[in-house]
């Protein structure tokens, strides 16, 4: 077998994958995600664009602070007052802090959003790069919209940064345009016309519009990248960035054919995943590739039969791989303290001392109710318990009343900045109901887009799960909340959704 080249991962889950509807984080975390990325041993994490808001920026320093291991990046756009913020942030990660800089290249965007020349372009390109060189010698220089760019002039652009300074060059497909041979083809006229290119790792980002991204970065390894920007479950703008655990794997289970590996440790694959869909309350469909719940399930009979007399028949990777423990009791009502953090520890959770004890009271409540305690419910009660936005709007209680014959009334109390406040609504239905209570004590003007509800796990006596996505103005949020009771998880989906929205306006990024 030919020697394998090592390809970088540089997980942009905290920068581009936040940036899709839904997924903002705040500071605490976007820090959990970071200790878990640190365990998935990525080589480097976006964690924000530093210049973007206060909350931003503290976020890039405060992961800068904690993470040991992964280089840190911060995005910036080519130009001082950028960079200069940029490195405020990242210099605590000393030679581990990347100053991750761009600017377009392609005609369209010159034209239309720059406003500036190619030579301008390469001007500003130069000159940021300089700017950045003068902090650290850990520059990455992106082309905006490279595969829409000139060749030509992307490859004057890629020879005259180098030349400035930059270790890596970024060739994105910042709109998920390309396929496969075109962006090897980009990759390899690069490589065969940029005279210094040797001197930088090219690196490639892509966007999953035409559902190629995955593809689009093998190909792009193929014809020489050595770096890969991607996304933990593949969030991000739009259709979303190329998925982490998809293209790990596919290099990891082709290697027959691929001469490449990397330094992931794939069985944390699975924690990241799950972690990350508890943080921004937006799970993977059933059968996304790796970490979907259908991933390692066989329903045709012809399939069962073959797995069980020799599980390669139909699995081309083992669930242990990627982090998978099979569906069993994990705890009960008997199981201690200390068991049941380990248990945490081990699906990515490291909680203070106080929200061990908040989730383990919620965990001895559940337990109490059920038979069977699975990890899904143990996410699930971190979710609710623990990763919580900071709390304007809390649940106090419910009662409903409703029948067949009778219309559904909904009694609500919450507290509201710590003052009690009550109301009791009518409903087509007690979750209408409930909703509309709540609606009315808290006097939103969000607009409910999204409602959905799902069982964790099975049985009769399984926890309800329920997703809400709230739209107010150019803010969209996702709430979620988990019950054995489906009126009360919908309520506190519902008003998570509030708090996040309250915590996005108290947020109030800079447009960019």
């Amino acid at each position: 077998m030919a020697e394998q080249k090592i390809i970088k991962i540089f997980d942009t889950t905290l920068r581009d994958g936040e940036q899709s509807p839904g997924n903002s984080m705040n500071i605490e975390e976007k820090l959990r995600v970071a200790k878990q990325l640190q365990k998935l041993n990525v080589d480097v994490i976006e964690a924000g664009f530093p210049i973007a808001s206060e909350g931003d920026f503290e976020a890039v320093m405060r992961v800068a602070q904690t993470i040991k291991g992964p280089e840190i990046a911060g995005l910036c756009r080519a130009n001082d007052k950028d960079i200069d913020r940029a490195w405020d942030a990242l210099k605590y990660a000393g030679e581990k802090g990347r100053i991750h800089t761009f600017i377009a290249t392609s005609d369209i965007h010159m034209k239309h959003k720059l406003k500036m020349s190619p030579s301008q372009v390469l001007e500003a390109a130069v000159k940021a790069v300089k700017r950045a060189k003068s902090y650290t010698p850990n520059v990455e220089f992106s082309c905006e919209d490279a595969v829409r760019t000139n060749l030509k002039f992307m490859a004057e652009v890629v020879e005259a940064v180098i030349d400035a300074g930059v270790t890596t060059v970024n060739i994105p497909d910042t709109v998920g345009y390309t396929i496969p041979f075109e962006y090897f083809n980009i990759i390899k006229y690069l490589k065969d016309n940029v005279p210094n290119i040797e001197k930088a790792v090219i690196s490639v980002h892509c966007h999953n519009d035409l559902g190629l991204a995955v593809a689009n970065s093998i190909a792009a390894v193929q014809a020489g990248a050595g770096q890969v920007e991607c996304t933990i479950n593949g969030i991000g703008e739009r259709a979303g960035n190329c998925s982490l655990e998809e293209f790990v794997m596919a290099i990891r289970t082709r290697r027959d054919i691929l001469p490449f590996k990397t330094n992931v440790a794939t069985d944390q694959i699975v924690p990241a995943s799950r972690l990350l869909s508890t943080i921004t309350g937006i799970g993977v469909q059933p059968n996304k590739a790796v970490v979907g719940a259908n991933a390692f399930a066989h329903e045709s009979g012809i399939h069962q039969h073959g797995v069980l007399m020799e599980k390669s028949t139909y699995e081309i990777m083992t669930p242990e791989s990627v982090g998978l423990r099979a569906n069993v009791l994990v705890l009960g009502k008997h199981s201690g303290r200390h068991a049941f953090k380990k248990r945490l520890t081990e699906l990515g959770y490291e909680l203070s001392d106080e929200d061990l004890n908040k989730a383990f009271e919620r965990f001895k409540a559940l337990a109490d109710m059920k038979k069977e305690v699975f990890d899904e419910d143990l996410d699930a009660i971190v979710a609710d318990e623990v990763m919580r936005p900071s709390e304007k709007y809390r649940l106090a209680h419910i009662t409903v009343t409703c029948g067949s014959f009778a219309v559904a009334t909904a009694t609500v109390q919450m507290e509201i900045d710590g003052v009690a406040v009550r109301t009791a609504e009518l409903g087509d239905g007690p979750v209408d109901a409930t909703l509309k209570a709540i609606k009315k004590l808290t006097k939103t003007k969000a607009r409910l887009q999204q409602y959905n509800v799902g069982s964790i796990t099975g049985g009769t006596d399984a926890q309800g799960e329920v997703t809400v996505r709230l739209v107010d103005g150019n803010e969209t949020v996702v709430g979620r909340g988990s019950s054995t009771d489906i009126i009360e998880a919908s309520a506190k989906a519902y008003i998570n959704a509030l708090n996040r929205l309250h915590f996005r306006k108290e947020r109030a990024p800079e447009s960019l």
